[in-house]
């Protein structure tokens, strides 16, 4: 391990001996200087892990080095050596910057204490600012990979959301990175250096949900044996987010609703309410404003989650992003599956922007997984693809739409053909998603997005089917 290197500045020649010796003894290098000037000629050489310095020196004095050294050097610890009738000028250093002060004479052990503080103090303050960045580089905005008009129009709405307290609701099917978004926005706001907590609200059984969510008291329910802090408790001055709000209980719903409102929880088992201080967002797949119709889901729920409203894209209206995440995926995958020398040819690339991914980003990733893992040789060729990738997919203009001069509406088109395939197979589920070549979750999805039920009478579809 490399000993950390100081540098000493004193116009006092026997001092400066002295101090070298007795910090080497304690097991650092030490480089010495005589005054300012010569010292700013070192540390531009190699910029020590810390300077000791004394305040009053001919030429570039201990305070015009300092002054120096923090706009070249803001991350070098500064330590002053001062006689004792010049401290009032020390305490104006550390102001100005200087971690610390010894007056002289100087004591052996404070200066081994000091010098250690010091040196751990910024070695912290270096491990933070890396971890920062690396969260940044893992949580930023960038790391939502593409770069689509759809795509960069929501992010571009959430950079600016994530820089108030509003709550937020983001509606998007599963699989498109709901939970990288939310990340995303709080780490881009003022509470990143605070929690960010999640809860999934459908993952949950109903009767653990309100101890999860609000946390309980002891006692308050067969096996509560102890106090215990809910998500939001723990989410206290940073974000919480609500994966699935829709598939929430009514019950829960209003005691949600209360504590957005008043910033107020009560842990279950207990009548002293508690404040808390906690930015909401809220996700979900599911068609909140038709849950409403249905008496579903509160309406002054959905109002106080809804401030911004965020539509993430499905990964089918992101064709252009498709070879971006391909090439993302592929080369993540190859290194973690051992296969660095795996290569995939550009011309399988339409294969997959051709494919509608019912799945979305994440069912993208498994079916790369998937062809690294299975590949023969060391290079990927049609026949590694499965074979929904392999086939053609018919051509468009089959339907011989006729497109109306004044123009029409994407998603009126949508609905039609969702209508219509439905009809065709007398409301069977299973066999429309098939012949729209989407999956039935994908389907339902649809049909609660436009509002379409099924027409009575019609059979009912086995579950396996």
């Amino acid at each position: 391990m490399n000993k950390p290197r100081l540098l000493v500045v004193d116009d006092d020649e026997s001092l400066r001996w002295v101090l070298q010796t007795q910090l080497e003894d304690m097991g650092y290098e030490v480089e010495t200087a005589a005054d300012g000037r010569e010292a700013l000629e070192l540390i531009a050489k190699d910029p020590p892990a810390l300077v000791l310095t004394d305040l009053k020196m001919p030429g570039l004095t201990g305070m015009e080095l300092l002054d120096g050294l923090r706009g070249e050097y803001p991350e070098l610890p500064v330590v002053l050596m001062t006689a004792f009738g010049t401290i009032q000028n020390a305490v104006q250093a550390m102001r100005a910057g200087a971690y610390d002060y010894l007056t002289k004479p100087i004591d052996h052990e404070e200066l081994g204490l000091v010098v250690g503080r010091a040196l751990e103090h910024f070695r912290l303050v270096a491990e933070v600012r890396s971890l920062r960045s690396s969260l940044d580089s893992k949580y930023g905005f960038e790391n939502i990979i593409g770069h689509s008009e759809p795509l960069l129009g929501v992010l571009d709405m959430a950079a600016r959301a994530a820089q108030s307290d509003s709550t937020i609701l983001i509606h998007a099917e599963t699989g498109t990175g709901k939970e990288l978004l939310a990340r995303a926005i709080h780490f881009n706001s003022r509470r990143r250096n605070k929690p960010f907590v999640t809860i999934n609200c459908g993952a949950i059984p109903r009767e653990l949900l309100e101890s999860e969510l609000f946390g309980h008291v002891k006692g308050s329910f067969t096996g509560a044996v102890s106090h215990k802090a809910g998500k939001v408790e723990m989410a206290n001055r940073g974000t919480l987010f609500l994966d699935e709000i829709g598939e929430m209980p009514g019950e829960l719903q209003v005691k949600l609703l209360r504590l957005i409102q008043q910033g107020e929880l009560e842990k279950v088992g207990s009548t002293a309410p508690l404040k808390v201080d906690v930015r909401f967002v809220a996700a979900t797949h599911r068609n909140l404003r038709a849950m409403i119709d249905d008496g579903t889901f509160r309406e002054d729920l959905y109002y106080r989650l809804a401030v911004i409203p965020l539509e993430l894209p499905p990964l089918r209206d992101r064709a252009d992003d498709i070879p971006e995440l391909v090439e993302h995926f592929f080369l993540k995958i190859r290194e973690k599956q051992g296969r660095p020398e795996l290569a995939m040819s550009p011309a399988l690339l339409p294969r997959f922007q051709d494919y509608r991914w019912s799945g979305n980003i994440r069912e993208l990733e498994n079916v790369i997984e998937r062809i690294v893992v299975l590949a023969r040789g060391e290079e990927i060729t049609l026949g590694d693809l499965p074979d929904f990738l392999r086939r053609e997919r018919p051509a468009v203009d089959m339907l011989q739409l006729e497109l109306p001069a004044r123009g029409l509406s994407l998603e009126g088109v949508e609905k039609e053909l969702l209508t219509r395939a439905l009809d065709k197979f007398n409301g069977n589920q299973t066999h429309a998603a098939r012949f729209l070549d989407i999956s039935r979750k994908a389907l339902i999805y649809r049909m609660e997005k436009y509002g379409i039920r099924r027409k009575a009478g019609e059979g009912h579809e086995a579950e396996g089917e």
